[in-house]
């Protein structure tokens, strides 16, 4: 018998043994979560058409899955009607929290401003790194939303926590979430006492504003939280993995690298006088076409690339646990604002080069999950350069702006912006593409909406 009991005892001891190895030998998983501001179809198309060539193909067009993302948004109360239009700061709440909120929300549930964990939150519990990458502002929604609670995007540095206001009409106030309040101060706060191992992006400006209840300012509270602040490309380069890196390349966002010849935009067709009276009569000549151009501002800028390479080195570096990396091309979106079309066309092109390091890294470490899909789709709109209708005898011409891009192909692509007549042009409604490499076979559907990304992310990294 007491021989019996120590055999059972011993199978228990090695059966125990054999779970806890098999725990402990878990692959190290990552996630890179790759981000194009406002890339939907049409600014997919307009990139293809332009980088590759009508009948060519991205690299985005060789990913091994592909499906489509209902993009999610509620009125800011409890159990909101649903709103049909998103902006950065919900959808990238959705992804990063797996909860659908109001625009403008920062991690931060509707109607309560309850805080919402997010991936970099639930990553560091878990004892994984993670990382932030964006050509935007750091401080900005889409990266903001990763790590931080606010109620207004616009809050970004202690300086803009109070009647936060533009061209004079107030549009945000978050005095509730000072410091001094109980709160837990701006964004930029948040972000260097937040658990990333790595932020890189612009807007130093946000850093340079004195720490709520300190003498100091926030990028030098950064210094004493741990971070390491680099601020050019020769600096991100050098640095040696193993410390925590805050990496500020520009006062605001990062410029964009292509823009219109001469800086030009989007323009209103020239309309006749006698068109004004009356829309059959007269006549409407559109913009003369316009080259893409390198914009000389971009000169001693760090591409999308070169931050995503050292994000990935650093946070690899001697890490069996593993990582979440999110890396945004912004300004695919902001330029889209700003009726500029170069400018999102070579966004869409840094996107590119950080998709193919990404593929990159994936194919030595084999259990990396790469999603690349977009926060909205935006207001770019590829139309007839000749419209189909132009044999009327009438003036036909967009009520909206538009640009004439001359194509490496030697045709022309029409661009419109239409969805106001303000100075920037607005967000649109649709479903936004979303890919993967083989690691989302099995794991992401066909179609899914925006939460479902933080389940799959979560699920894959085992938070």
């Amino acid at each position: 018998m007491i021989r019996s009991l120590f055999h059972a005892l011993l199978a228990s001891a090695l059966l125990l043994f054999a779970v806890l190895s098999v725990a402990d030998n878990k692959p190290t998983r990552n996630v890179i979560l790759i981000i194009g501001d406002g890339m939907d179809e049409q600014q997919i198309t307009i990139a293809r058409n332009y980088l590759a060539g009508s009948s060519g193909q991205l690299l985005l067009d060789t990913m091994p899955l592909r499906a489509q993302v209902q993009v999610l948004a509620i009125e800011d109360q409890v159990d909101g009607k649903p709103v049909y239009v998103s902006d950065s700061a919900n959808t990238a709440t959705a992804m990063a929290t797996g909860v659908v909120t109001s625009r403008g929300r920062i991690a931060t549930a509707a109607g309560t401003n309850t805080p919402l964990m997010t991936l970099v939150e639930l990553a560091d519990e878990a004892g994984l790194r993670s990382g932030l990458v964006t050509t935007a502002r750091v401080t900005d929604a889409t990266p903001a939303a990763f790590a931080v609670h606010m109620s207004s995007r616009r809050c970004e540095d202690p300086d803009t926590m109070v009647d936060v206001s533009i061209y004079g009409f107030e549009i945000a106030d978050c005095s509730a979430e000072l410091k001094a309040n109980g709160g837990s101060g701006s964004i930029s706060e948040q972000l260097i006492e937040s658990p990333l191992d790595l932020l890189l992006g612009g807007g130093r400006q946000r850093f340079e504003a004195t720490a709520e209840g300190e003498e100091i300012t926030v990028e030098a509270l950064a210094v004493d939280n741990g971070f390491v602040v680099v601020t050019r490309p020769q600096e991100l380069l050098q640095e040696k993995p193993g410390e925590k890196l805050l990496g500020l390349f520009a006062q605001g966002n990062l410029p964009v690298r292509l823009r219109g010849e001469n800086g030009r935009e989007a323009e209103a067709p020239v309309r006749s006088w006698l068109n004004y009276l009356n829309d059959y009569l007269g006549s409407a000549r559109l913009p003369d076409p316009m080259n893409c151009e390198p914009n000389p501002d971009f000169d001693g800028t760090p591409t999308l690339a070169q931050m995503t390479e050292a994000a990935l080195t650093h946070l690899s570096h001697d890490n069996d646990k593993g990582f979440f990396l999110m890396v945004e091309s912004a300004s695919i979106d902001k330029q889209a604002h700003e009726r500029k079309p170069c400018g999102s066309i070579g966004e869409m092109a840094q996107l590119e080069e950080a998709l193919a390091l990404a593929l990159r890294f994936a194919s030595r470490n084999p259990n990396t999950l790469i999603i690349v899909t977009s926060d909205h789709s935006q207001v770019a709109q590829l139309v007839p350069d000749q419209s189909l209708f132009a044999d009327y005898p009438v003036p036909v011409f967009t009520p909206g702006k538009i640009a004439r891009i001359k194509t490496p192909e030697g045709s022309l692509m029409a661009v419109n912006y239409a969805t106001n007549d303000f100075i920037m042009g607005e967000h649109t409604g649709a479903a936004v593409p979303l890919f993967s490499n083989t690691e989302g076979l099995g794991r992401i559907s066909p179609f899914l909406q925006q939460p479902d990304i933080f389940r799959i992310i979560r699920g894959y990294l085992n938070l």
